[in-house]
């Protein structure tokens, strides 16, 4: 199986004690979003772990621990933007700390398993397209060597979202546009040394040539673990999602980044109340087993070639 730590939250950054601690356990509870009383039981070991992707947004309180994760093959996708902190409040400064993190993190595991993630793009009276193109390139001149692939998306304006959208007078981003912006930053990845692929895009932007990605990503999980993998694309993702199926390891409303555009969390009371009930020890994230619950036991496998075709 492959591990998604976390599309819901911000594992690496909030609670990567927690994870740490369940890779050392060798087991993990996952809460069903759709019925909180039903929780997955969840096994860890390196036989049936194929691949673990790490989401976040600052991975700084991982690093000095990755040996423990040395019989585990990983990557990272990291987020990195142009906003301030009236669009991501919880992040601290990207020059100053974010990008030393991120030039480490990939010196520490190769520019292979580092993923830049710039999403998602949106257009207001602060952030224009001019400011997004100019701050992808001054991180892009700072991320070269350290990775080979960006992933860019541009806002969803989903309905959990619209009031804050509204507040920051979010605008739309025509078609044109989003293929005019979507070519400037491939030429500038390029010059870079980077890949430039879309993440979950209807649009077509291969005119400005991008194509679309996969956040879990079957190809790279191939290269970096060296043998094939059996499955198919991830059904519980949206229609125009082309991820590799995976399992969820995350809680939805326990992100304490805070970030505007932020479609995981319902409120800032139901955040901090969430990551109140946090305990490292716990193997539930962020909460206890109660009396109504119950715990399942998750039937997970290797999806590797029974073969093990290598890949060269």
């Amino acid at each position: 199986m492959i591990l998604s730590v976390s599309r819901r939250t911000d594992i690496p950054n909030y609670y990567a004690d927690w994870f740490y601690n369940r890779i050392k356990e060798g087991f993990l509870y996952v809460r069903n979003p759709m019925n909180a009383h039903q929780i997955s039981r969840i096994e860890l070991s390196p036989e049936v772990v194929d691949c673990i992707v790490f989401w976040t947004k600052n991975p700084a309180g991982m690093l000095e621990r990755l040996d423990e994760l040395k019989d585990y093959s990983f990557y990272f996708q990291f987020t990195l933007t142009g906003y301030g902190r009236d669009m991501e409040p919880g992040l601290p400064d990207k020059e100053k700390e974010l990008i030393p993190v991120f030039r480490e993190l990939s010196e520490r595991i190769g520019a292979q398993r580092v993923i830049w993630r710039y999403d998602p793009i949106l257009k207001n009276k602060k952030y224009t397209l001019e400011y997004q193109v100019r701050a992808f390139e001054k991180i892009a001149q700072r991320l070269e060597g350290c990775t080979k692939r960006v992933v860019i998306s541009f806002l969803d304006f989903y309905p959990k979202i619209q009031r804050n959208m509204a507040a920051l007078q979010v605008e739309t981003i025509s078609d044109a546009e989003m293929s005019e912006i979507t070519g400037r930053m491939a030429e500038i990845a390029g010059r870079h040394g980077m890949e430039t692929v879309s993440c979950a895009e209807q649009a077509d932007l291969s005119s400005a040539g991008v194509k679309p990605g996969s956040c879990i990503d079957k190809e790279l999980i191939e290269q970096i673990i060296g043998c094939r993998l059996v499955g198919k694309k991830d059904k519980n993702q949206r229609a125009a999602c082309g991820c590799f199926e995976s399992i969820e390891t995350g809680l939805y409303h326990t992100c304490r980044n805070g970030c505007r555009y932020c479609y995981a969390n319902r409120n800032e009371e139901t955040v901090l109340r969430n990551a109140a009930a946090y305990d490292p020890t716990s193997p539930l994230l962020c909460g206890v087993v109660g009396p109504g619950d119950k715990v399942i036991e998750r039937k997970v496998k290797s999806l590797k070639d029974g073969q093990m075709s290598f890949i060269w």
